[in-house]
């Protein structure tokens, strides 16, 4: 007997849905959603394509790029959601606000929202940003799971390490809600870890089938 993650059926057919600059323009707030957040070139988009096997998000090498809430469809039920980058983008104060703004407008009222992505750049991990989101997490009682995004920019001893010590701030901080793992998008390390985590917070359990 084998285990099939059920989710990589839907991740594989994931299709953009449709492009919200305010809360009001998401879709109808039923079913699951799981969020992806990272600061600006945290390889964010990078991570949600190698994901879904699909071009869906647009990576780009200038930082801040991902301006709106964009949907992305798995079945009638289930999407994700690629979230505003935010960091050292290149946008004007007031445009920043307005993604702040309804960021904020996002996460604290989408009912159907059951848990973050939150991607760190393993050599820049817990900026300001991440310790935001790891405190809104906490806060608000939602579930968050960070990927250690460009874990091939180290060795393996070193990302290792760097995974341990990321994982002992934030217990200290933050205490033991929140897991993390490495992630590369290019060598295509921890995908199967990461689509189990999605598997679970959209309630898809595993099905044993025949080898």
């Amino acid at each position: 007997m084998s285990i099939k993650n059920p989710i990589l059926g839907l991740t594989q057919q994931a299709t953009f849905q449709i492009s919200a600059a305010k809360v009001d323009q998401c879709p109808p707030d039923t079913g699951f959603e799981v969020a992806f957040a990272g600061r600006s070139n945290a390889g964010k988009s990078s991570a949600l394509n190698t994901l879904t096997h699909a071009s869906l998000a647009r990576t780009s090498k200038t930082p801040g790029r991902t301006q709106l809430l964009n949907f992305f469809r798995l079945d009638d039920q289930r999407r994700l959601v690629d979230l505003p980058g935010y960091g050292y983008a290149k946008v004007p104060i007031p445009l920043k606000l307005h993604w702040q703004k309804h960021l904020e407008a996002y996460l604290s009222s989408r009912e159907c929202l059951r848990g973050m992505m939150l991607m760190m750049d393993i050599r820049h991990p817990l900026t300001d940003f991440d310790r935001s989101m790891l405190d809104w997490s906490i806060n608000s009682g939602m579930p968050m799971h960070i990927l250690l995004t460009k874990a091939d920019k180290l060795t393996f001893g070193a990302a290792k390490n760097a995974l341990l010590k990321v994982q002992r701030d934030i217990q200290q901080g933050w205490g033991d809600a929140v897991s993390l793992q490495l992630f590369s998008a290019p060598k295509r390390l921890g995908i199967d870890e990461a689509l189990l985590v999605l598997a679970n917070w959209m309630e898809l359990g595993q099905e044993e089938t025949e080898e």
